[in-house]
């Protein structure tokens, strides 16, 4: 059997890992083993990388230690204040450094060369996200000719936005290096053909191929996601009571990283419109907003901060009452167990980001609710997870804060029968399509693209030796 050989940013360390990335790639590592490869900043370096590996799982744990201005040139820099803005739709927000790009390029190199003598030649090698798109390439230069994968778990930009990337054709050279390149939704895969199509002059082949100035990719969407069962049992057993939230308070829930990616500020404006519009009907309603912080050296983050601490602060003064606060914003992690039992206890679960790849929260949402009495899910159309759940969920439009109060007003005053019924339609999309299948049915596509690559290959080396002869 194939070893899975895994490449990712984030190495899945401590007892409780966090981010959907390493929570749902674990599983799968946790199930059948093999290599998992990351990154880490290492303050103890001046200049070169180490590998170092870590015992103790069910599977092989290593990471690249990069000292501090290669960690932070590559992974703050070009990462996270290029390709995440410009993967997110604000290429506003773009901050184009000198010596970035490079530092990207050469921890991707590094990657590939540290590691290539762990790699095997029955080795599945499955690449994931931004932080490491070149590094098939790399590994292709190095003679590596597995089977590669890539998975992207951030959208895929417009062909607008990939026209702010000075080096825009590096992109079409490392995609192809790729026997397959996975995206969360179809709506990703539209935006990949439509690039290729516009930025690159590359067209559609009748086997599925998008062939871009002689070379090819090959793309398709795998929505990610959730072991359902173990989460539902989860919440299930989960104690709340030591939480402190009284039994009879009606509960909204909204996890989310804070990032402006979340639409966290329009969440908070679309629940002063319905506190505006409907504070005196029915039970008083209080959103708890867990807001795990995430890169706050950046500005960008450090304004979103403000931006909530004064919006919770002013809708606090307007509606807050004794015994009742409409907010309660968190801005720290939360453990996971704990969150589980909460979105059980919640009525309404409110998604709103204004971009998102995936968004496993309102999956994990869905999986937690009691499916005798269920809450409602009101999820923004731009989430990657409305193209599965709008079977049941309230879809909503993040920017306009009149659309998030009558989802609000509609999920709270809903009757049991029909959130029983989108219960059943979204529970029946998310266990069909867990985070088994999201593994099985990529790793599958991938051997086949493999196998035809090397089909094609032999062939053309064949032609080569007639044609020769």
């Amino acid at each position: 059997m194939s070893r899975l050989f895994v490449y990712s940013n984030r190495l899945p360390l401590g007892s409780n890992p966090s981010g959907g990335l390493v929570v749902a790639l674990g599983k799968t590592m946790d199930r059948q083993g093999g290599v998992w490869v990351g990154a880490k900043l290492d303050e103890t370096l001046c200049d070169n990388q180490t590998l170092h590996e870590y015992k103790g799982a069910a599977f092989e744990r290593h990471a690249l230690h990069l000292p501090p201005r290669e960690y932070n040139d590559y992974y703050l820099g070009y990462a996270n204040s290029v390709l995440w803005p410009l993967f997110h739709g604000r290429t506003d927000l773009l901050d184009v450094a000198d010596g970035q790009l490079d530092a990207y390029t050469s921890v991707n190199r590094k990657m590939a060369e540290a590691t290539r003598h762990l790699l095997k030649p029955d080795d599945v090698i499955w690449i994931h996200d931004y932080h490491f798109i070149p590094l098939a390439a790399e590994l292709r230069v190095l003679g590596v000719s597995n089977p590669i994968g890539f998975f992207l778990h951030t959208p895929f930009p417009s062909s607008a936005n990939v026209h702010a990337l000075t080096h825009k054709d590096r992109l079409l050279d490392w995609l192809s290096a790729y026997d397959l390149v996975g995206l969360q939704t179809q709506r990703d895969v539209s935006a990949l053909i439509e690039v290729c199509r516009t930025v690159f002059g590359g067209q559609m082949l009748s086997d599925g191929r998008i062939r871009c100035k002689g070379q090819d990719i090959r793309a398709a969407s795998f929505p990610i996601g959730i072991d359902v069962e173990k989460f539902r049992a989860i919440a299930e057993t989960c104690d709340t009571s030591g939480l402190n939230i009284d039994p009879q308070q009606k509960l909204m829930i909204g996890v989310d990283r804070l990032d402006y990616s979340k639409g966290l500020p329009h969440k908070f404006r679309g629940f002063q419109r319905y506190l505006q519009r409907h504070s005196g009907e029915g039970d008083r309603l209080t959103l708890l907003q867990i807001a795990s912080p995430t890169r706050e050296s950046v500005e960008a983050y450090q304004d979103i901060r403000k931006d909530l601490e004064q919006l919770t602060g002013e809708v606090n003064g307007a509606y807050a009452e004794l015994g009742y606060i409409p907010i309660q914003y968190i801005h720290r992690a939360v453990p996971r167990d704990d969150i589980a039992g909460l979105y059980r206890r919640a009525s309404i679960g409110l998604v709103t980001p204004l971009i998102d790849g995936m968004n496993l929260v309102a999956k994990e949402y869905v999986a937690a609710q009691d499916p005798d009495d269920p809450g409602v899910l009101v999820l923004s159309e731009a989430a990657g997870a409305a193209e599965q759940l709008k079977c049941g969920a309230l879809i909503i439009n993040p920017y306009d804060p009149s659309s998030v109060a009558g989802a609000i007003r509609e999920a709270i005053n809903m009757p049991l029968e029909e959130r029983v019924a989108r219960h059943h339609r979204m529970w029946n999309e998310i266990s069909r399509r867990d985070v088994y299948w999201w593994t099985e049915t990529f790793l599958e596509q991938l051997h086949r693209n493999a196998r035809d690559r090397r089909d094609r290959e032999a062939s053309l080396q064949d032609l080569e030796r007639a044609l020769s002869s």
